[in-house]
């Protein structure tokens, strides 16, 4: 019998798996394969100019200094952008799981709206609001007396405000799910805290947080995760630059595949991209184990 539910348990899994075995695990050691050749537009045109590269490819990429500038934007991206935007999503969520909030309903679809525009379209729109001569940013500053910045145009300042568009883009999708957290908190907790004589802010501190922690957690790799794939964002509004300060390593692997041609190099950037973000989700969880955080 037992044997039987595991063969029914196995054909009701066997689409799904089909579908990742597919899409995922042949693309995946296609692409590692791909990464240990040089393959290029000749390849392309005759595949018996394809050669066996070995590592050659990685340390190629680990003796050029792009791939260190790129490496250098992106973990800056991250550095910067994931605490901010874990930071105000667990803030919209505490206003409006407050029992003072009004309009939650309309609020909630307000923040979680840009989640689900379109990142090309809503760049195209920071774009013109960021821009040095004409944009909305420039023309209330200057009503301060401040001049006019270039926003997307100045080493200093482009990296900075492609993170604030990035916040504001994906903060909504943290919120919705730090909203969920909040609500299945005991209310109860709260009650003694008060009784104890806890203030608002030892409230937060000693019973939200620790509650939070393993939403927080959850939210902290997958946005880790999303802001280590920076692309998008820098394609549309900066092309990379200024002065490459904008270029992450997903746009040099997309630059390496799709401009130069060189897939090899392009998969192996998308592999030590990978080994990079391993490693940094296993810390994270490393460090929560140690916490205490399940």
């Amino acid at each position: 019998m037992r044997s039987t539910h595991t063969l029914a348990g196995w054909l009701f899994a066997a689409p799904a798996l089909t579908v990742i075995v597919v899409f995922f695990g042949l693309p995946v050691l296609a692409a590692l394969a791909l990464s240990l050749t040089d393959f290029d537009i000749y390849a392309l045109a005759d595949i018996g100019n394809l050669r066996f590269v070995g590592f050659d490819n990685y340390i190629g990429l680990l003796q050029n200094p792009m791939f260190w500038k790129s490496l250098g934007n992106t973990v800056y991206f991250v550095v910067v952008g994931v605490p901010l935007s874990v930071a105000l999503s667990l803030g919209a969520a505490l206003l409006l799981h407050s029992k003072l909030g009004r309009f939650k309903g309309f609020f909630r679809t307000a923040f979680f709206a840009p989640v689900v525009t379109t990142v090309v379209a809503v760049a195209v729109i920071w774009r013109y609001l960021f821009h040095t001569k004409y944009g909305l940013v420039n023309w209330g500053l200057s009503w301060v007396g401040i001049d006019p910045v270039d926003w997307l145009g100045d080493p200093t300042w482009a990296m900075p405000t492609i993170i604030l568009f990035a916040v504001w883009k994906n903060f909504g999708y943290n919120m919705i799910i730090f909203l969920a957290g909040l609500q299945s908190i005991p209310e109860d907790l709260y009650e003694a805290a008060r009784i104890d004589g806890a203030s608002r802010w030892a409230q937060f501190r000693h019973v939200t947080l620790p509650q939070l922690g393993p939403v927080l957690l959850l939210v902290g790799i997958l946005t880790m995760a999303g802001y280590f794939q920076l692309f998008a964002e820098p394609y549309v509004m900066t092309q990379g630059g200024p002065l490459e300060s904008t270029k992450s390593v997903l746009y040099l692997m997309y630059e390496e595949g799709f401009k130069w041609w060189n897939l090899g190099n392009a998969s192996a950037v998308a592999f030590l991209l990978f080994l990079l973000m391993t490693v940094v989700t296993s810390g994270l969880l490393w460090f929560a184990r140690k916490r205490g955080v399940e």
